[in-house]
Formats: structure tokens, sequence, C-alpha cells
């Protein structure tokens, strides 16, 4: 099996919005295709950490909407499955005001499920003759049950095609040295298909630059001097005008890695970045962008597909750091592993309160961090496992920390929905 390719099929992709509302939109999508006639009445479903990561962020299209729930009613609305992880892009004003009429009118509940662990999003939908259902769990973007009545259409655990596939069983037990020579695979194909992500970001970069958000003011605070024009800046500034533009409902794609546009932005852009900076070679930063999506997929392997740390740091940092370090020592493991070590220590800790305009600030701690670290591991510098919760070896710091997320923290979840319910009052979304 080639690995790079498994992680680049499966968690590298376009998407427009929010992947958490657009995941639920996705689902209700599905299970109003399999309907196949007017919704009456829906009930969705998800776990804790779906329905954090989609309360605070704008959705596309719809002038100031936002959560789950309203994607969700979207997406009954739409019924267009084909569309995947973009469905969002066919959103209007109008629609949105057509879901929240179906809200207000009771016609559609959302329910959290705080025992649900990973990502379990699930729409029940009824019309005037028939009623379906529909799963999602584990990937955001693959159908792990689908219903109509009595008739099952889709069941992967029957058909043997699990929502937890074969390559993740290989990231849970790969090495560091494992993930270099499955990015030292790259070929033609997965370097055209890794540049393809590098413009799409950039674009959505293009298009936060047009907001007065997080990648605006670090522009201004350059232009006045309080900032040098260097490496550090342009790559802060590039990742957090895109998600900005994410954030704010951008209408625009984002090339994901492990599922998430935010951690795309980081993975990709980081490294495009400060190889450009540094002068590498093109086929060297595409490496280096391969290596940074297997790192991110597998520090996720460990620790969780959504987890109560930041994926932005823990993951996607890591990745870029890793890429980073690449780019400079090629496959050195002491210095590959010392920036992934660096990264954990400066940043491991940060929590992950769901996806909103803030992300573009924890993006720009992450970007730093990421080059600082791999800057430094990079001449042999780095910290060791006398310190912390660091490892003797990248995989062992990885371990624990995944230990830190779901056994330390395993709370925080808990606690951070009930703040943000709490927040919302009688908001039901």
């Amino acid at each position: 099996m080639n690995l790079l390719k498994e992680v680049l099929s499966a968690q590298v992709y376009p998407a427009i919005g929010c992947t958490e509302p657009g995941a639920v939109a996705l689902c209700a999508s599905r299970a109003a295709h399999a309907l196949g006639e007017p919704v009456r009445r829906a009930e969705i479903f998800t776990d804790r950490a779906t329905y954090k990561n989609g309360v605070g962020v704008l959705l596309p299209n719809t002038a100031g909407g936002r959560g789950c729930l309203l994607a969700g009613t979207m997406g009954l609305f739409l019924a267009a499955p084909h569309l995947k992880m973009q469905l969002l892009k066919t959103c209007t004003p109008s629609l949105a005001q057509k879901a929240a009429r179906a809200i207000r009118q009771g016609r559609v509940s959302f329910t959290v499920l705080p025992r649900k662990k990973g990502i379990h999003i699930e729409v029940r939908v009824e019309g005037r003759r028939h009623r379906a259902t529909c799963i999602v769990r584990d990937h955001h973007n693959e159908t792990s049950l689908l219903r109509r009545d009595d008739t099952t259409l889709i069941d992967r655990s029957v058909s043997g095609r699990s929502a937890s596939p074969h390559f993740k069983k290989i990231l849970k037990k790969i090495s560091l040295r494992g993930l270099l020579r499955a990015a030292e695979q790259m070929d033609n194909a997965d370097a055209a298909y890794i540049e393809e992500g590098v413009t799409t970001n950039l674009k959505a970069a293009e298009a936060g630059m047009a907001l007065k958000k997080v990648g605006f003011y670090l522009k201004d605070l350059r232009k006045r001097g309080y900032l040098l024009n260097d490496v550090f800046s342009s790559t802060k500034i590039i990742v957090s005008c895109a998600v900005d533009a994410r954030m704010a409902g951008c209408p625009v794609p984002v090339m994901c890695s492990g599922e998430s546009g935010n951690q795309g932005i980081v993975a990709v852009l980081v490294p495009h970045n400060v190889g450009q900076a540094f002068k590498i070679s093109r086929r060297r930063i595409l490496k280096s962008i391969a290596l940074s999506h297997l790192v991110n997929a597998y520090v996720k392997a460990q620790i969780g597909e959504l987890s109560p740390l930041c994926g932005c740091a823990i993951a996607a940092g890591v990745g870029a750091a890793a890429a980073v370090a690449y780019q400079q020592k090629g496959g050195d493991l002491k210095a590959i592993t010392l920036a992934i070590n660096n990264v954990v220590s400066d940043i491991g800790g940060m929590l992950c309160d769901g996806a909103k305009s803030g992300c573009a600030l924890k993006v720009v701690s992450s970007a730093d961090c990421a080059i600082r670290s791999a800057y430094m591991a990079a001449r042999h510098y780095g910290i060791t496992a006398i310190e912390g919760f660091v490892g003797h070896t990248a995989e062992e710091t990885i371990r624990n920390l995944a230990k830190i997320a779901t056994v330390g923290m395993a709370q925080v979840d808990d606690t951070l929905v009930d703040i943000m319910r709490r927040k919302r009052g009688r908001l039901k979304n």
C-alpha cells in the first residue's frame, strides 16, 4: 500500500466552509436524497466535538448564519450529496432563511450526544410516505450507514469498508522513519495534487486579505514597522488571511489536511512560504508538504480526529515543523525529531474551543512556532526527554501528548460545550 496516496486521497481534499458544519450538511443532504421526497421532519445528532466546532463559525453565503443545526437544515433542502465537502457553496441567504424558518417551526431538532467518541453525525428524516437515516462516523465525508425505510442502502461494517480504513491502522504503528519513506515515494501525480493544494490555499489567503481581521492587522503592524518584513511575518500573514476567509464564511475552497481546512492551511502554506524564502527546490518543497500531510495524519491517528487540543498546533504545526526541518536537513531524523519536540514543548497545550475567527490567532502562533522550532532543530538544538512530557523519540512524545489529550483532558470538551451552551441561552444550535 502507498501510504502517501491513501492519505492524500482520504484526508486531503478541497472543502468550502468549516469542516464540521459542512459534514453535518452533507450527512443531511444524503439522508434527504435517500428519502426521495420532501422532508417533513428531521432530527440531527452529533458528538460534542462536532457541535463545538460548529457553534461560532460563519457559514458561507448565509449572511451571518452559524452552527451545525442551520448547516444541517440547509443540507436537507439541497439534497446534492455529489458535491461532497463543497456542498455549502450552493447555499444562499434565501435558503438560510428557509432553513431558519423550518427550525423555528420545530420541524428540525438538534441533539448533542455527549457519550459518543470521535466523529459521529446522524440525521433521521421523515417524509409523507418514507423515512431515512444517514450516519457518518470517523470520516467527515464518508457515509457509514444509509437506510431508507427498512432497506439498508450502505453499511460499511457489512461491506468490509469500515470508516476506519487500513491506512489509519498503519498510521497508529508507523515510525517517523516510515513517514519519511512514504514522503519520498511522492510521484508526479502526487506532486501535481500537492501543488494544487498550494494554489487553492493561496487563493483563500488572497480572499482573506480583503477582510479587516487578523491578517489585516498583522500587515498593518508590518507596514508601521512593528513587524519585520521577513519569512516569519509573511508566513503568519498568509496563513491568518486564509483562515480569516474560511472562518468568515467566504465561499472559497481550502485544501484540507487530516480532513481539516485550517490544518490544511498550516500544513501546506508554512512549508511552501518558508521553502520559497530559502530558495529550496520546488520538488523538495512539495516533498516536504507531503511529509507535512503525513505527520499531521499520524498525530491525529494517535490523538483522535477531534481533540480538546488545537489540531493546528499539535498536528498541523508539528507537520509543518517537520517539513521545514526536512527542507533544511533532508532525512535527518534527529533534526526532524527535535523540531517535533520543540513544537510540542511550546504550544502542546493549546486548547481547541471550536472553529471561529479566533482560529486565525492560533495559526499565527502555530506558524511562528513551526518555523522557529525547525530552524533550531536544523542546528540540532531542541527539547529532549529530560524535560516535561517530551519522549526519547518523536513517536513517544506524540504518544505522551495523546495520553494527556485522551485521558488527562477527558472532561475538557464536556466543560467547553457546557460553557458554549450556557452562553447561548435558549438557542438550540
